[in-house]
């Protein structure tokens, strides 16, 4: 059976004044016999019970006091309830009424004890709290703004029209893990090229980032940029948009998996390609540099085709990359500087005279771009212990012999059409023929690869001979000779032993 708690005070006082009366203003030093939970607090309190269940407490005086009527003796009781019951003070008199107690001198109660050592602690701690926010409100400033700045684009009015094609900074930051050398798929003349994956949408992109510190004509520049957006050909890699930051212009471009074709050509780490699909990436790049120079509502000049700037995709169809980037970038120039834009050994001999880049200098370009791919071999190759000629010459010197299949890949051994292959290395010598008129079309190039023309005919003798190619090499060796640094007027580009992949 749960027993009750029961609060007593028998107060039993044998009164040694006249008016038989006590007062207690808090039981500090309080002369009472205490029992069972009974205790005098710290703080004066005189505690009977302390919240616990079936607990009884008692507190006697230790002297008698004598009732008219006993019945009348103290007591209170919570049942089986929990509390704790206080007694701050008490006045009691048997004849007349008791004195008041001073209630300034009574003790506080727990809670109220504890409410001024939370003030006491809250004086204390909220300055520190204060302090505490303050220095956190200024660090997370310093955060945003350190993190905006990094994210800092730059948007003009005039780009609202392009909006659409315009990447946020901070998707392509976090694309490419902040432009990590983890990252970068290769660097060129144009800037380096990094992976990534866009956050909205896991689409894989490669990223190019161009310096271009001019702003004259920045609205023409993107306009352009733009406007090749629209350029769709399943052998051209889709410019998907653009991004601006302060001397940056950032590029974005459909990711090609296999890269370069340059490092299947020329790095061993890569497995040789077939010839079946050499002449496959052939005929697609030539189908879409045939689509900028007569597929589109305007004409598109590449300036820059070689075998790094062709890239291919996951069942290694080529792409031709940077299409017209090289004519941007020299909107940027001083316009009284000479800005000769390609690589040496793809560019036609014409542009030393004229500076200007055709779509026959491309079909030039397309053409040491067909005998790199069948031979292996780089249009120029330096070597400091043996002069090597250049492939042109060498694949014209062993056609006079009879021998122009022998210039093939040796990697390709036996394996290849002959057919094919005489195709492709008699088409690359026409088509980079030192007279520009004498050179064929784009059109021209498809139906001979594709079958539906013949190749044009034309012998050894019509095409070059070793003096016309040393009015080649000397052309070039005079205009960079006479003109401005190249490093201040040109963007021209030499072929390095090895050349990191384009994408």
């Amino acid at each position: 059976m749960v027993s009750k708690i029961l609060l007593v005070i028998l107060l039993l006082i044998l009164v040694a004044s006249s008016d038989n009366e006590i007062i207690f203003n808090g039981f500090t030093g309080a002369n009472l016999s205490l029992n069972g939970l009974a205790q005098i607090t710290s703080g004066g309190l005189l505690m009977l019970t302390n919240n616990t269940k079936e607990g009884q407490g008692h507190a006697f005086h230790p002297a008698l006091l004598h009732f008219k009527n006993s019945s009348n003796g103290f007591s209170a009781s919570t049942g089986s309830a929990t509390a704790c019951h206080y007694i701050l003070g008490w006045s009691f008199s048997l004849n007349g009424t008791a004195q008041p107690l001073d209630l300034s001198k009574l003790p506080s109660l727990p809670y109220q004890e504890n409410s001024k050592k939370i003030s006491h602690l809250l004086a204390i701690a909220l300055p520190l709290v204060a302090v505490v926010l303050l220095l956190l409100s200024i660090a997370v400033i310093f955060f945003v703004r350190r993190k905006r700045e990094n994210y800092e684009e730059l948007i003009e009015d005039w780009e609202l029209e392009f909006g659409p094609h315009r990447f946020l900074y901070k998707d392509l930051f976090k694309a490419t893990k902040g432009f990590r050398e983890e990252n970068l798929l290769g660097f060129g003349g144009f800037g380096h090229v990094y992976k990534g994956v866009l956050p909205t949408s896991a689409t894989e992109v490669a990223v190019k980032k161009i310096s271009h510190e001019s702003r004259q004509g920045m609205r023409e520049f993107v306009a352009e940029i733009v406007s090749m957006g629209q350029l769709r050909h399943r052998n051209l890699v889709q410019l998907l948009g653009y991004c601006r930051r302060e001397g940056e212009l950032l590029l974005v471009y459909e990711y090609m998996p296999n890269g370069s074709l340059d490092k299947f050509l020329f790095h061993g780490e890569q497995p040789a390609l077939t010839w079946s699909q050499r002449f496959q990436i052939i005929k697609d790049v030539c189908s879409g540099l045939h689509y900028l120079h007569e597929g589109w509502e305007q004409v598109v000049i590449h300036r820059d085709i070689k075998a790094s700037n062709v890239l291919l995709d996951r069942e290694f169809n080529g792409k031709l990359g940077d299409f017209g980037l090289a004519r941007l970038y020299s909107r940027g120039t001083n316009p009284q500087t000479t800005h000769i834009v390609g690589t040496l050994g793809y560019l036609a001999p014409e542009i030393s005279k004229t500076g200007k880049a055709t779509t026959s200098s491309d079909v030039y370009a397309f053409g040491a771009f067909l005998l790199e791919v069948a031979c292996g071999r780089r249009p120029i190759e330096s070597h400091p212990s043996v002069e090597v000629p250049g492939l042109v010459d060498w694949v014209l010197g062993c056609w006079k012999m009879g021998t122009i299949l022998e210039t093939r890949d040796p990697k390709l051994g036996s394996d290849y059409v002959v057919k094919e292959m005489e195709l492709v290395l008699k088409l690359g010598l026409l088509c980079s023929h030192p007279d520009p008129m004498a050179r064929p079309s784009m059109r021209q190039v498809v139906q001979s690869l594709e079958g539906d023309a013949p190749l044009p005919a034309m012998s050894t003798d019509a095409l070059f001979t070793s003096t016309s190619t040393q009015r080649y090499d000397e052309c070039f060796d005079d205009f960079l000779m006479s003109g401005p640094s190249i490093s201040d007027s040109t963007n021209i580009t030499y072929p390095p032993p090895f050349v990191s992949g384009g994408r």
